[in-house]
């Protein structure tokens, strides 16, 4: 899970887009990278680390340009180094920038037609890498002196014949503009958005629609699956689809974890969608146990209070905060590796121990994943002092990998698989667990919504929504487990 954003101005945009990625942060703490064009000349500065860090007075004012695209980067495919920074650049044809957020999932195939049959060397482990050389191929096939969006079109829809997978891409091609489009199933999201200013239309992509509030661009609609969008250097947007649309199916966990709560994605509010997640798991905990003993209720800090305060409603007891938050340590679920996240859930939570003291108490998460964190949490609460600890999950059991850009990939580390949820309960030490239904999240976020009627839930009901063979998923829990990352 990435961030992306793509931007054209009738200023320079470097100050732009770095506001932009300090927003969509929370969506990848490894590495942050911008790349902006002038006069055909492409200024790329990238490194590991928080967009804060990665960036600063010196480097930025070597961003020139009325253009530009930038990244904040979340690891499940390639390595952790340098490298794998993005955006990625390649010089032939035109001088392509590209930012990617996803996996695709026939990677090593690709890999092989590049080096074979396109000419193409990959010089990291990244599919992104992959992705982009890919377009640049399909880009070269146009034999005409100038570049029109025909063909940019004509180059997108050739890579999603080739291209499997969930991707979200912001591209940039000096002297033309910036290009976005988004995978055939709409699994990553991509939202446009627009403002005027001059009596001149300015266009911007981004992964959420938070990215755009922050510069008063509003949102015009998501780029639908399998659109392409062409914003030229001109201002002028130009629109096609690109590829059959199959089965509109955005990924679920962006609603459950991921994305801001502020963010409108696919014409869904996440906000309202964690809302209708805690009422239906209220109704699950009553129909459970109707003579509760809840004396309070308490989210796990932050994406779970917007579930549990209509829950805590729901059951008629407190709703309160029971945890300080470290705003200074980074999300521990994209953590790599285990250890890492162990050290980090007591660095980052520390519990108001009169909240607890004497209390049965129901903790609510947005999800449980691998359980080490929701392990330390409910030990926590017991150290305060709670006399019983229930832990209410707003998402299901996480029991399968993610593969379209999601680091779930080892089933052996996800603490749901291929156990019932009261062995879940006992290994994460709580009085009782209570799990979403999968029909609940579904119903949460669709409500009905007439864009959106079906989700990938594979993490949850083991059914993806694009081809998957068994070898593949074996080599993908040897090569992403937490054990291959660590030898890394």
């Amino acid at each position: 899970m990435c961030g992306v954003i793509g931007v054209v101005s009738q200023k320079p945009v470097a100050t732009t887009i770095y506001e932009c990625l300090t927003v969509l942060q929370h969506r990848g703490q490894d590495a942050a990278g911008i790349a902006t064009c002038e006069k055909r000349r492409v200024a790329l500065v990238k490194d590991n680390g928080l967009v804060r860090d990665v960036f600063n007075a010196e480097n930025v004012k070597k961003l020139h340009g009325n253009m530009g695209i930038g990244h904040t980067r979340y690891p499940t495919a390639g390595g952790d180094n340098r490298l794998e920074a993005q955006p990625f650049y390649v010089n032939s044809p035109y001088g392509i920038a590209l930012a990617h957020n996803g996996n695709l999932i026939n990677t090593k195939q690709l890999r092989n037609e590049l080096f074979e049959q396109d000419r193409r060397h990959i010089n990291t482990g990244s599919d992104s890498e992959v992705l982009l050389n890919v377009l640049a191929h399909e880009l070269q096939k146009n034999s005409e002196p100038i570049l029109k969006a025909k063909h940019v079109f004509d180059a997108i829809t050739a890579l999603n014949k080739r291209c499997i997978g969930g991707f979200a891409v912001v591209a940039m091609i000096p002297g033309h503009g910036i290009i976005g489009f988004r995978d055939p199933n709409g699994i990553r999201p991509l939202v446009l958005g627009k403002r005027i200013v001059n009596n001149q239309d300015e266009y911007m992509l981004a992964s959420e629609s938070v990215a755009l509030d922050l510069h008063g661009y509003k949102l015009v609609n998501d780029v639908a699956p399998g659109e392409a969008v062409l914003i030229g250097i001109d201002g002028k947007l130009y629109r096609q689809q690109c590829s059959t649309v199959k089965n509109h199916t955005p990924c679920i966990f962006e609603f459950v974890y991921f994305s801001r709560e502020d963010s409108i994605i696919d014409n869904i509010s996440v906000h309202k969608a964690r809302l209708r997640m805690g009422e239906a798991l209220a109704e699950r905990i009553i129909k459970e146990i109707p003579e509760h003993d809840i004396d309070v209720v308490i989210p796990i800090p932050d994406t779970a209070r917007s579930s549990a305060i209509p829950l805590a409603y729901a059951l008629n007891v407190k709703f309160r905060e029971g945890f300080v938050k470290n705003r200074y340590i980074g999300r521990t679920f994209i953590m790599p590796g285990q250890e890492e996240r162990v050290k980090s859930v007591r660095r980052k939570l520390n519990a108001i121990d009169l909240e607890f003291r004497n209390k049965t108490v129901l903790l609510v998460d947005d999800s449980i994943v691998r359980g080490t964190t929701s392990t330390q949490i409910i030990q926590m609460a017991r150290e305060a002092g709670a006399k019983k600890v229930y832990f209410a999950s707003a998402a299901p059991p996480v029991r399968y990998p993610n593969v379209y850009g999601i680091d779930m990939p080892a089933a052996n580390e996800l603490v749901a698989h291929n156990r019932t949820e009261q062995e879940v309960c006992e290994i994460l030490g709580a009085d009782k667990v209570f799990y979403q239904s999968l029909d609940d999240l579904i119903l949460a976020c669709s409500d009905d919504n007439k864009y959106v009627t079906q989700f990938d839930t594979s993490c949850f009901s083991n059914e993806y929504v694009t081809e998957i063979d068994a070898d593949y998923l074996q080599q993908l829990e040897v090569n992403r487990s937490d054990k291959a990352k660590q030898q890394a």
